[in-house]
C-alpha cells in the first residue's frame, strides 16, 4: 500500500480524540483517528461532564445523548466523616452562567463508542482500531506517520497531527517533550457495586468527596454503580488491595458490614501530576492526558482534554480553510497550558491536599475555610464557578 494522505491525523480514539476527530469532520475536514486498542477505551476513572462540557459536546450533537444516558448531578457533598458534617454545593446557583446547571454521571467511555460510531458513518472521517502509531516524522508542509497493524505498517501523510494517546504518548515521546511532575506515592483502588449506599447513607448526593483522619474516600454514582475511590499505601500488595478482606474493610467503613456488597470491579492505579513542556510542536499538537494528567479529585481531567480538543480545533479548521495562519495554533498551547498550570493542576492539588489531612491542624483550618465558603453566597458562587471549570475558560480566553 502506497502513502495515504488526509488532512488531520489523531492518534487515540478516547473521548477527547474522538470529540477532536467529530468536530473537525462536522467541519469538513478530512480526519483519520488511528487507535491501538480493538475498541474504544475502557477507562473506569472518568464519569463526570463539567457544565462547560456539556454546552460544547452540544455543538456536535451529542449531549442530548449524555442526559439521556447519564444521572443529574446538581449537587455534590464534600464530607468530613469523622464530624459528620456536609457541605452542600448546588449548581443551579450558576444557572445565570451554565446552561446545563449539573453534572451528567456517565462513564467516559460512552461518549468514545458514541462518537466512533459516528465518524464510521461520515465520509470525510476514517476511524482504524488495531492500529498503533510507531514513527511520527514531521517537516514544513506535513507529517508523516507510520502506523502498525496486524498485518504490517501503514503509512500516512498529513497536514497535522493531534497526540490524544494518553499518558504514555507516543506521539509525545517522539517529539521528546518533557512530560514534568510527580507520581503519588499512594496508589489508589476503586471499586463498582451495585449494592444501595443511598440507603444505608442518609442524603446521600450522586458526587461525594469525603475526608477522614484514616482513609479518605470519593463516592460517586454511575447510571448502574456506585463507584468507591480511595487511597492505598504505596507498599501495599496489589493481590491483597484485590482481595475481599480489602473490600469488606472499605464497605465496612460505608454501610456497616462489607461482607454483603458484591463487587462489579476493582481496580488499581496509580495517579500522577504532569504537564507536558509544549503543547504544541510544528504541525503537531498534545490534548488530554497526553498533555497533562492530574489526580481525579473534581472531575477535571477528562473535561480539560475536552476542553483542549475544541480550543485547539476552533484554530486549527481555520488554518485549515485558510481564515488564520499557523501562529494561531501557539495561541492555543499558551492559552491551554497556562490554565493546566494556573488552575487545573492548581485546583487538583489543593482538593488533594483537602482530603488528604486528615484531623491535623492544617485539616481543621481548611475545613473552617470550606466551612466559611459554603456560608457565604459570593464565596459559594466562586467556588462553584471554579469547580465547574467556567472560571477557567474565561481565564483561557484572556490570554492572547
Amino acid at each position: 500500500m502506497g502513502i495515504e494522505k488526509v488532512q488531520v491525523v489523531i492518534a487515540g480514539a478516547g473521548p477527547v480524540g474522538s470529540v477532536a476527530a467529530t468536530y473537525l469532520a462536522q467541519q469538513g475536514i478530512d480526519v483519520l483517528i488511528a487507535e491501538s486498542g480493538s475498541d474504544a477505551a475502557q477507562d473506569l476513572r472518568a464519569s463526570t461532564f463539567h457544565a462547560p462540557t456539556l454546552e460544547m459536546l452540544d455543538q456536535i450533537g451529542i449531549t442530548d445523548k449524555l442526559i439521556e444516558m447519564g444521572l443529574k448531578a446538581p449537587v455534590y457533598h464534600w464530607r468530613d466523616r469523622k464530624s459528620g458534617e456536609i457541605f452542600s454545593f448546588d449548581l443551579t446557583e450558576i444557572s445565570d452562567v451554565a446552561r446545563y446547571p449539573f453534572r451528567i454521571q456517565c462513564e467516559q467511555y460512552y461518549l468514545a463508542h458514541m462518537l466512533a460510531t459516528r465518524l464510521e458513518a461520515m465520509d470525510n472521517a476514517t476511524v482504524l482500531f488495531d492500529h498503533r502509531v510507531v514513527h511520527v516524522e514531521q517537516d514544513d508542509s506535513g507529517v508523516n506517520v507510520a502506523l502498525e497493524h496486524m498485518s504490517g505498517i501503514r503509512h500516512v501523510r498529513c497536514q497535522y497531527l493531534i497526540g490524544a494517546d494518553g499518558a504514555n504518548s507516543i506521539v509525545r515521546k517522539w517529539l521528546g517533550i518533557d512530560f514534568d511532575g510527580f507520581t503519588y506515592p499512594e496508589k489508589f483502588l476503586c471499586l463498582s457495586t451495585e449494592y444501595p449506599i443511598d440507603q444505608v447513607i442518609p442524603d446521600l448526593a450522586y458526587v461525594n468527596y469525603v475526608s477522614d483522619p484514616d482513609e479518605w474516600l470519593v463516592l460517586l454514582r454511575v447510571p448502574t454503580l456506585w463507584r468507591v475511590l480511595v487511597p492505598t499505601a504505596e507498599g501495599d500488595d496489589n493481590a491483597a488491595l484485590l482481595s475481599d478482606d480489602k473490600k469488606n474493610r472499605v464497605f465496612d467503613g460505608l454501610v456497616g458490614d462489607g461482607s454483603k456488597v458484591e463487587t462489579r470491579h476493582r481496580t488499581i492505579y496509580r495517579v500522577h501530576q504532569r504537564v507536558a513542556k509544549q503543547f504544541r510542536n510544528g504541525r503537531i499538537a498534545l490534548v488530554g492526558d497526553a498533555a497533562h494528567l492530574n489526580n481525579p479529585l473534581g472531575g477535571f481531567g477528562m473535561n480539560s482534554g475536552i476542553h483542549d480538543a475544541f480550543n485547539l480545533c476552533e484554530k486549527l479548521v481555520d488554518v485549515l480553510k485558510g481564515k488564520a495562519s499557523e501562529d494561531v495554533l501557539d495561541l492555543y498551547d499558551r492559552q491551554r497550558r497556562t490554565v493546566t498550570h494556573a488552575f487545573t493542576q492548581q485546583q487538583t492539588l489543593e482538593n488533594m491536599a483537602m482530603m488528604r489531612a486528615g484531623q491535623s491542624e492544617s485539616h481543621r483550618q481548611r475545613v473552617e475555610t470550606m466551612r466559611a465558603m459554603a456560608s457565604d453566597p459570593d464565596k459559594r458562587r466562586a467556588f462553584l464557578l471554579r469547580q465547574s471549570m467556567f472560571s477557567s475558560l474565561v481565564d483561557a480566553a484572556a490570554i492572547d
